[in-house]
């Protein structure tokens, strides 16, 4: 796919729109359908995209294994760190009431930044996935193709 020029124009003006579609479900995701886990899915289709078009190693280059476990982290600690500040103001375990003075914007801000770490954490496990199974692929192919 490295030769073809009309997928490779194709996903570079798709590539943007993705992400910003995928932005559009996280943040959109307390009113309507959509949230994290959605959003996260398509955020990693455009990186898939990106690297099933230029080459598993593009997209290795475009988030390095560093950048997708930090991802992986910080999705992490955001989703339990609004636990634990529910925690620490008197409250629950993802008791967002106790995020702000006002009860309906402490939910609004706890559902933000939850569904947010979610996505992040998504992401990074899907990027991570498709890293691992077509560097095994590619991996293997090599192997059987010296012999």
């Amino acid at each position: 796919m490295l030769d073809n020029p009309i997928l490779r124009v194709t996903a570079k003006i798709l590539f943007a729109p993705i992400i910003i579609f995928g932005l559009y479900v996280q943040f959109h995701g307390d009113y309507g359908p959509g949230g994290g886990f959605q959003a996260g899915v398509i955020i990693a289709a455009a990186f898939i995209l990106h690297s099933l078009i230029f080459g598993l190693e593009a997209g290795r280059r475009l988030v390095p294994g560093w950048a997708n476990l930090a991802m992986l982290a910080c999705g992490v600690l955001i989703y339990g760190g609004v636990g634990v500040a529910g925690m620490m103001l008197d409250g629950l375990f993802l008791d967002y009431n106790v995020l702000a003075s006002d009860a309906s914007k402490g939910q609004h801000y706890g559902i933000l930044l939850v569904e947010f770490g979610v996505g992040l954490t998504v992401t990074g496990v899907m990027l991570a996935l498709f890293h691992a199974f077509a560097g095994f692929v590619e991996a293997d192919y090599a192997a059987t193709e010296d012999e």
